[in-house]
Parts: structure tokens; sequence; C-alpha cells
């Protein structure tokens, strides 16, 4: 065993003089948050993080970091793998510590027990020691472990991410090291023409990709990979990820996309260009909006109807109260009731605006623009408001993961979509048979297009809160 490995990429990857490497990550933090703003979901159990240098992948991995930086783990057990050379299995580097210019990092054996040791030379690689100047800037006291996954068949895969569930315990955070799409001749990769629309094209591929591994399916990550041909690099790592998480966790857990960009946007060159995203996987629990939080948004709505009524004039107004959390975007919806009548709803999937700001907006629409109510008659009396704030979507394949009550769901078939929040089912004492044929009704679609191979199907939970008319 070597007793300290000095990292080969201090210089050429990164600053190898300590002030400088602090002032480029200080620099990559403080432009995620810029791009992504204040909020960081809390309680995260697993990332997904690219490994480029800081100079292009530093933002987008930044936003990986800053959680880990507010969550403080005890230990971090990054899943790298090397891009040279062929390792079966999976295996851990014989060294005692890894030296940066921030100075030595102790390698930590408790999750490496089960698993191989390997010459530390054999598997040094960035995908690995790129990682650990953000972890020592982010946790400077969390224990550190590094996994190289090499190749495995799907029991192997499930094997060891039963060994590595079986040790899991709260204060752990698991960290796979990828990034996604290399586009271009010199990755031997031209799935579409060099063009306008190759912005466009990367973001579709890499998201279909992004989706798929929010299922936390392995299987379907790895087959969605192998039908479209993309060129992700740390899908060894990412599917070990979703097995593990599954175990711990099962449908329970959410994937968020924290920050995306690609190297072409930032070099201006697409011709040559390679896909970053910062992905986090959070329990529902997570998404949960604290009491006042809650009423703020209920103030906004209610104050934003009333303005409306008493003045005609069509102007939301935002929260002016609550925490950090309504910085978020997120899918939500906002209903209006007068008793069992339902006067407007209306909302998006993705959340377009911060939540302080977004339900103003929303609010006005559901009392306005719901084409299927006469426009104004939300606003002839009190109602009653109900908002409903989304998780993040999760990619299902087929319908039995669906829990009537629990899950709302959105259909995407041939050009038509739609969704049904889950309330819903309660209202009209659904089965989940009967929400399902609901939800095809509504995106026009037959009564059976969810188990069409071509469909999208995809769940969510909301929380969901209201206050009476007044």
């Amino acid at each position: 065993m070597s007793a300290v490995h000095i990292s080969p990429f201090s210089g050429p990857w990164y600053p190898d003089s300590a002030a400088d490497l602090e002032r480029l990550l200080e620099e990559r933090f403080e432009e995620s948050r810029a791009r992504t703003g204040p909020f960081l979901t809390a309680g995260g159990m697993g990332f997904v993080v690219p490994h480029a240098a800081p100079w292009y992948s530093g933002a987008v991995a930044a936003a990986v970091y800053r959680s880990l930086q507010q969550q403080r783990p005890e230990r971090i057990v990054v899943l790298a793998f090397p891009h040279h050379g062929r390792l079966n299995g999976i295996a851990a580097p014989d060294t005692e510590a890894i030296a940066t210019p921030f100075g030595e990092v102790a390698i930590d054996r408790e999750f490496a027990g089960p698993f191989n040791r390997v010459a530390e030379g054999r598997v040094c690689d960035h995908s690995f020691e790129i990682q650990l100047p953000f972890l020592q800037k982010a946790v400077p006291h969390g224990c550190v472990t590094p996994l190289y996954v090499g190749h495995m068949s799907e029991d192997e895969r499930h094997a060891a991410a039963g060994r590595l569930a079986a040790v899991w315990r709260p204060g752990v955070v698991f960290v796979a090291s990828s990034d996604f799409t290399h586009y271009g001749r010199g990755f031997s990769y031209v799935p579409f023409p060099d063009d306008a629309a190759v912005p466009a094209r990367l973001r579709a591929l890499d998201f279909e990709c992004i989706d798929a591994a929010g299922s936390l399916d392995s299987s379907w990550f790895l087959e969605t990979l192998s039908a479209n041909g993309a060129t992700v690099c740390g899908s060894g790592p990412i599917a070990l990820l979703l097995d593990v998480l599954n175990r711990i966790a099962g449908d329970t857990i959410y994937q968020a996309t924290l920050d995306y960009q690609t190297s072409g946007e930032i070099t201006g060159d697409y011709s040559h260009s390679v896909s970053y995203a910062a992905l986090g996987y959070f329990p529902r629990s997570a998404f949960e909006l604290e009491a006042p939080d809650r009423e703020a948004l209920l103030d906004s709505a209610g104050e934003t109807l009333r303005r409306l009524r008493d003045t005609g004039t069509r102007q939301p107004v935002a929260a002016r109260h609550g925490s950090a959390a309504l910085c978020a975007r997120r899918g939500v919806f906002v209903s209006l009731h007068r008793g069992e009548e339902l006067l407007g709803c209306v909302g998006n999937c993705a959340g377009h605006l911060p939540l302080s700001e977004e339900v103003g907006h929303l609010a006005l629409a559901a009392a306005l623009d719901d084409s299927r109510f006469q426009p104004g008659v939300a606003i002839e009396g009190p109602a009653d408001i109900e908002i409903s704030v989304l998780t993040p979507f999760r990619a299902m394949r087929g319908s039995e993961g669906f829990r009537i009550g629990r899950h709302g769901a959105f259909l995407s078939l041939n050009g038509h979509c739609g969704l049904l929040l889950p309330q819903v089912a309660a209202h009209y004492g659904w089965t989940a048979e009967a929400f399902l044929r609901a939800l095809a009704r509504k995106c026009l679609l037959g009564p059976h297009a969810w188990r069409d191979p071509q469909a999208r199907l995809s769940v969510f939970e909301a929380q969901v809160f209201g206050r009476p008319g007044r």
C-alpha cells in the first residue's frame, strides 16, 4: 500500500496553488448560486456530479457541492470509474491518502471492505480525483471512500448494491461521477448534424437519459443509453447508485435536476461538446413546505384575488414573507372552488418562476383563463383556494408502481399530454384503473393509452393545502 498518492491532476486540470484553487472554486460556487438561486433542497441521499476540469463543469458540479456543504454528511462514498483500461467488478485504490493543493485526504475504508483493493496507479482517474478539491472545500471533515466501478453483470451490480445498502446509515451520501453526452467527431459520436439545432437536440438527448435515471430503475436507464447511443461515460456508477438508493428507500425517493449545462454553451463550439448534469436524489419529505411558507403562498393567492375582485386589476401579489424555500422553482397548481364546485384550476409542471411569484400568477389564471369555465365566476364571491406543490416527476415503466391517492400522474403520447393531481382520485372515488383511464381521456387518447410502449407515464406526489373563501 502506498502511504500518500499525490494527485497528478493538480496543475494540468486545476491550479496547483491552494490560493488559486480556492479562488477558482469560490468563483464556481458563486456562479452556481447565480444560476440556481439560494435555496438548496435538504437531505440528499445521493447525487450525480460531472468531472471535467473546474473551468468547464465546475459551476454545475458546485450545485452538488453546495448541497453537501449545507448537509455536512459524515461520509461520502464516491462511485467513480477508470476511463483507461478495463476493470471488472468494484475496486478501491490501495492507498492511505491522496494529496491535492488543499492537503491530504485520508481514504476511509468502511465502505470499501467488501471490495478488492488495487494499486492506485491502475485506477487513478479524474472521475474521482477531480472531486477531491470540491469535497475538501464543501465537507472538509467528511470521510471519503472512493470506489471504482468496472464492468459488471446485472446480477453482480445488484449484489454490490445490496452490500453497500446494507452498511448505509443516516449521514452517508453516495456520489456518482459522470459526464453526459460527448458530442462531436473527436468522440466518434455525431448522431445528428452539426448545425444550429445541436443545443436543443443535445438537451433532449441528455434529458431522455436523465428522466430514465429518475425512474431509479437501473435496467431502464442502461437500456435507454443502449437505445439512443448517448455517450454517458459514468453509466456504471449511475446504475449502481440507482440500485443502492432503490434498496435503501425504494419509491420514496425523487430525482431533482440541480443544474445542467454543456461545454458548447461555455466555449461557443458545439462541434465538440460535453454535457454536464448535477442530479440530486431526495426523500419525499425534503419537498415539504413548512407552515409559514404555506401561509405565505395562500396569502399571495388570496390577496391577488381580492385585488382582482376589488379593482379589476390583473396584478399578481408576490408572497411577502416565508423562507428561502419559496425561491425554489417547483411544479405548482392553484385550484379555486366554491363548495363542491370547481371554478378553475391552472398550474405548471416544472416551475417557471420562484414559488413566491408563481402562485399569484396562477391564481389569476385559475380565475380568468381556465377555458373549461366561464371567466370571472371565481371572483363573483369568495372562493376557496387550494394549492398543490409538486415533487419532481418520476418516470415509470408501466403502471405497476402507481399508488392511488398518493400519486398524481402525467401522460404523454403522440403529441398529446395531460396531468391529474392525486387528490382528484379521492374526490371521485376512483380506482387506479379509473384514474389512468380518466388521465388518458384528458389527453384525448384511448382509454388504455398509458400501456402503449411509446407512452411516457410519470408519477409525482403533491403537498396540498388550502384556505376557505373570505
